[in-house]
């Protein structure tokens, strides 16, 4: 066990754990922030998916150790209100069938609306490629990710 200082969504945190525990574990289990999900464990499905500055990361894949000193945002740091171009957009096309992907989803979606504000539809495909969902919800993603683009590009 050792002490590890992580900021999340805007909050420093000491987190008292074994060095090699994954990100994600801390996330849920010493913060409580459930809105990351586990899926695969291994970084293939996207469930687990937070913010590194601008970039998309699995949070399964980072030890506490390597992610010490660091700022990440997840699911309930990527708007206050639960507002976001992208969280609305998800509910407006309702996207969410069982939902338990979906967050990842909006995390994969925000990192791309970051790096490309109007994404073509084969920039779209490509950022969530590595994102899995069950419930088969692309083509409804796809048309939130367009929503929300046109959307932040009106604020």
């Amino acid at each position: 066990m050792a002490v590890f200082r992580i900021k999340v969504n805007g909050t420093q945190h000491r987190i008292n754990v074994a060095p090699d525990t994954p990100l994600l574990w801390v996330l849920r289990d010493s913060l409580g922030l459930t809105g990351t999900k586990y899926g695969c464990g291994v970084g293939v499905c996207g469930a687990c998916t937070i913010h590194d500055g601008k970039e998309a990361l699995r949070s399964c894949q980072l030890a506490i150790a390597d992610a010490s000193g660091k700022s990440f945002v997840t699911i309930e740091g990527l708007s206050e209100t639960g507002n976001h171009p992208c969280q609305r957009a998800w509910l407006e096309e309702d996207v969410s069938q069982c939902g338990y992907c979906q967050a990842g989803m909006i995390m994969t979606a925000a990192a791309l609306l970051q790096k490309k504000p109007n994404p073509s539809d084969a920039e779209i495909d490509d950022a969530m490629s590595d994102s899995v969902c069950r419930c088969g919800t692309y083509l409804r993603m796809r048309r939130a990710i367009h929503r929300a683009a046109s959307e932040a590009r009106e604020l």
